[in-house]
């Protein structure tokens, strides 16, 4: 019992089972803390020097020999005082690391890719990108393929999350027909020639999407994203309104 109360306050099993030795023997040679610890012998120097930095253990020298002894039992006190400040010590020093720490991390970019399916997967994707979203424009590429109209109502539902975002769009041509765009705020253009497919463009997000057998890939990369933009306003400049 008393050697898990001494465990609990921060002592090993080893620390434990020679402090209560020494306390049963009081001043003592190695030989029979050893025996009454029951630690290895090649373990006890070890063991007791821990303790004295603790505080905890003192010697003296009696013909040439070492005797440990415990400090007076008041000395747990003491000791778990010196516990407590250094522990309101460290803590300040990890106030001080954690936003150090959270910089170094800042700057090295995150890079990854995740694949949604179906329709909720794709839902999904998109509200991944929102969840931390900002006043930065959303660009996209849209290709109108013949079932546009099931898209259509796709976006339709999900359109209230991008009403407060600025958003340009590229899509192509035979587009122009659809009704829910033109009930959006998106600012968009058209093209006769081919584009890269239907693609989401946000911060550091890219979403590429297939509705073929609805899947998405959202890749998290602030150069893939920065690449994509470019490309997206180089064509911006030739599209038609």
């Amino acid at each position: 019992m008393e050697k898990e109360l001494l465990i609990e306050l921060g002592l090993t099993d080893g620390e434990a089972k020679v402090y209560l030795a020494l306390i049963s023997l009081g001043s003592s040679t190695v030989g029979p803390i050893v025996k009454e610890s029951k630690v290895a012998y090649s373990n006890i120097y070890e063991i007791l020097n821990r303790l004295i930095e603790k505080g905890l253990v003192s010697f003296i020298i009696k013909e040439k020999t070492k005797h440990f002894q415990a400090i007076s039992l008041n000395k747990l006190n003491e000791y778990l005082e010196n516990k407590e400040k250094n522990l309101i010590k460290e803590r300040e020093l990890l106030n001080e690391l954690i936003p150090k720490l959270e910089k170094l991390q800042s700057k090295k970019e995150k890079q990854e890719a995740e694949i949604f399916l179906g329709l909720q997967g794709i839902k999904t994707a998109y509200e991944r990108i929102l969840e931390n979203s900002e006043n930065e424009e959303w660009l996209f590429f849209y290709v109108a393929e013949e079932n546009y109209k099931e898209t259509d109502n796709f976006y339709s539902r999900i359109y209230n999350k991008f009403k407060s975002i600025k958003a340009k769009g590229i899509a192509s041509i035979e587009y122009k027909k659809s009704k829910f765009i033109k009930q959006t705020h998106f600012k968009m253009k058209f093209v006769d020639f081919p584009t890269p497919g239907n693609i989401d463009i946000y911060k550091d997000k890219t979403l590429i999407i297939s509705w073929q057998e609805p899947l998405a890939i959202l890749i998290t990369s602030k150069d893939i994203s920065n690449k994509f933009r470019d490309y997206f306003n180089s064509v911006w400049k030739v599209a038609k309104p």
